[in-house]
């Protein structure tokens, strides 16, 4: 395995639209597994194959629950409406809220080629949602909310 460098929103790969997968071989694995550990170094919840360069689609994530590999992902079902903060490895520093579904279920491709279904609610759910926007080159600051609710300014709260 080996670290790969993230893309920042400077590049315009990040705004290309990604490939499908063809081929499920040793060469995709090994990408698979450089994401891994890149989003891991990173401290990330999840990586496209686009911010390591690579016009793939091929997505990496673990919300918390587990880790999962998504090939040729699609949003095959989406329901309800969330408001929350969103981040981007490629996008360093920056936090903004974002409208996504409240849950999704997701119809991808693992590394064999098989064929899986997800189901994710509330930080999967747009994580898969962050993600898949990636292969699309859509950015999350393309799904601001345009009316924030205002936040708590912790320092002034007694």
């Amino acid at each position: 395995m080996a670290l790969r460098k993230v893309v920042t929103k400077e590049d315009p790969i990040l705004r290309k639209k990604s490939r499908p997968v063809e081929k499920f071989d040793e060469k995709l694995a090994q990408l698979l597994d450089d994401m891994k550990e890149t989003m891991y170094a990173s401290d990330g919840v999840g990586l496209a194959a686009v911010q390591v360069g690579m016009l793939r689609r091929i997505v990496v994530m673990d919300c918390g629950e587990d880790y999962i590999e998504l090939v040729n992902p699609e949003i095959i079902e989406q329901e309800g409406q969330q408001f929350a903060d969103e981040g981007c490895l490629s996008i360093p520093g920056e936090y903004y809220e974002t409208i996504r579904p409240a849950t999704v279920k997701v119809k991808a491709q693992n590394r064999e080629g098989q064929w899986c279904v997800y189901k994710g609610e509330g930080l999967k759910a747009r994580c898969f949602c962050h993600e898949i926007d990636h292969l699309d080159g859509i950015l999350f600051i393309d799904r601001l909310n345009p009316n924030p609710q205002p936040k708590e300014d912790v320092l002034n709260a007694e």
